[in-house]
């Protein structure tokens, strides 16, 4: 596990949720992801107002999950069309990481909210040329919910049918290299083992538990409460393994020819993202509801509140990458026999993020040694 360290991670009074990806609305002419609706006033363009690095549009994409709160609220609110002033945000939203990295790849969107696992996959098939992480966004969120009738203690999962989103995906990971650590032996590629892991979308997951030919699940909000609510117990809070309870699920990423391009646009894009993070933890309770509305928008339908509220607590919000517990889940990858030992040196430029912080009186965070040279 990462040594514990400083962090910029605030928890919210009411808290945020790590969640599944929600279905998409209509796909795009290019296939990677939804085209979020621009239905709201806050996403007008200012008269008159200048075009940052002389730009027409930064494009910019998100899961319609919890999880990206950043994304959701700083769209509703139009922070981030504020501090692009006449250059115009568009917005794309996606079910998966691997869709998301291929968009970036091929320019169809410029900067993401994506969770670690993606990431390290872009930036490793990449050849470290692809894409930078450029700041966090989400820390916690995940839990091990599980059928009470069938199983009782953290022991009683062996033998058990446990669910996680997607082989080699974030939790998919965790739940692989907790399992090892009770000294349970599972083939990651076929999940068959002292567990058997069964790959299973998120979007399905509530009904197989609620059918019982799951017996739990590894999963993230707002999945587990979800769950919860078919009467499951939350047997295990995965940030309880984690010093000082942090671990990256989502962080901001940039393709590497925009910020070499485009540096003023993707300092606008942090700026507005860490004073979205500020307005999030000074009022969680319209944040909440800020962030139901953009899902509603973009899904078709808002969480109802048995599963927003609960899963909204689950979640810090955090201008920090937690680099430190990168590091850490790209090892757990490895011993997992997912991935082949990367080299992530360089796959952090935190330098405008500190910018930003530094202009607002704050300290830098850290790359844990990975950032760029």
């Amino acid at each position: 596990m990462p040594a514990n360290r400083p962090s910029r991670s605030t928890p919210l009074r009411h808290g945020l949720a790590v969640v599944a990806a929600l279905p998409l609305l209509a796909l795009t002419a290019c296939g990677y992801g939804s085209q979020a609706k621009d239905d709201t006033a806050n996403q007008k363009v200012a008269a008159g107002a200048r075009k940052t690095d002389g730009l027409d549009t930064v494009k910019i994409g998100y899961f319609g999950n919890l999880t990206h709160a950043t994304a959701l609220v700083g769209r509703q609110q139009g922070i981030f069309q504020k501090e692009l002033g006449g250059t115009k945000a568009e917005y794309a939203t996606f079910n998966a990481g691997p869709s998301e990295i291929e968009a970036l790849n091929s320019g169809s969107i410029d900067i993401g909210w994506i969770g670690p696992s993606p990431a390290i996959n872009g930036y490793t098939k990449s050849g470290g040329k692809s894409l930078k992480i450029i700041g966090g966004s989400a820390s916690g969120g995940v839990k091990l919910v599980v059928d009470p009738k069938k199983i009782k203690s953290l022991k009683d999962i062996k033998g058990k049918k446990i669910a996680t989103p997607q082989l080699g995906n974030t939790q998919d990971v965790a739940f692989l290299n907790w399992a090892a650590e009770q000294g349970w032996k599972v083939d990651a590629q076929s999940g068959k083992g002292d567990v058997t892991v069964v790959r299973s979308d998120n979007k399905v997951t509530p009904d197989a538990f609620k059918s019982g030919s799951v017996d739990g699940a590894w999963v993230p909000e707002p999945t587990a409460s979800k769950l919860v609510a078919e009467g499951g117990k939350v047997l295990l809070d995965e940030s309880a393994l984690w010093p000082d309870k942090k671990f990256v699920i989502t962080n901001v990423i940039v393709s590497q020819k925009f910020l070499k391009e485009h540096p003023k646009a993707v300092e606008a894009v942090l700026k507005a993202s860490v004073e979205t993070n500020r307005w999030i933890t000074a009022h969680p309770d319209r944040a909440k509801a800020a962030a139901n509305d953009q899902l509603a928008s973009d899904t078709g339908k808002a969480l109802p509140a048995d599963v927003l509220d609960p899963a909204w607590n689950s979640i810090r919000i955090t201008d920090d990458p937690l680099a430190a517990t990168l590091k850490t889940e790209a090892a757990h990858a490895v011993k997992a026999g997912l991935l082949d030992r990367p080299d992530l040196k360089g796959i952090y430029d935190l330098s405008l993020l500190n910018k930003v912080l530094e202009s607002g009186g704050r300290g830098p965070v850290d790359a844990a040694g990975l950032g760029s040279s």
